[in-house]
């Protein structure tokens, strides 16, 4: 079993998951290509994750094009905290989110 993981991603982990329940039990070139026309902005990034796992496979001595993604998890990874200032002297805060992306083949 192989894998690859995006640490820090600047994206929302509900929006990432959108992309990656796409992708989860397929097959790498038929998910690569699912990727290539889907038009959400977390598709390049979990595309470049799954060649990522598809490379250390074949550095491993693994044919990468009959490994299929075994599961692929999204979690978070923290979020960015900041303020934007509102009427009356008030503030509101702001949570940036990340993702965090791991990949198993199998």
């Amino acid at each position: 079993m192989s894998q690859a993981t995006l640490k820090s991603y600047n994206q929302s982990p509900r929006k990432v998951r959108l992309v990656t329940d796409l992708v989860k039990g397929k097959k790498i070139p038929a998910a690569l290509v699912a990727l290539e026309f889907l038009p959400r902005r977390a598709s390049e990034p979990v595309a470049k994750v799954i060649k990522s796992a598809a490379a250390n496979a074949k550095a491993q001595g693994k044919n990468p094009d009959e490994m299929t993604i075994q599961s692929i998890i999204v979690e978070s990874a923290g979020m960015m905290k900041k303020y934007m200032p509102r009427a009356f002297g008030r503030a509101a805060p702001i949570r940036r989110r990340k993702s965090r992306v791991i990949v198993h083949l199998a």
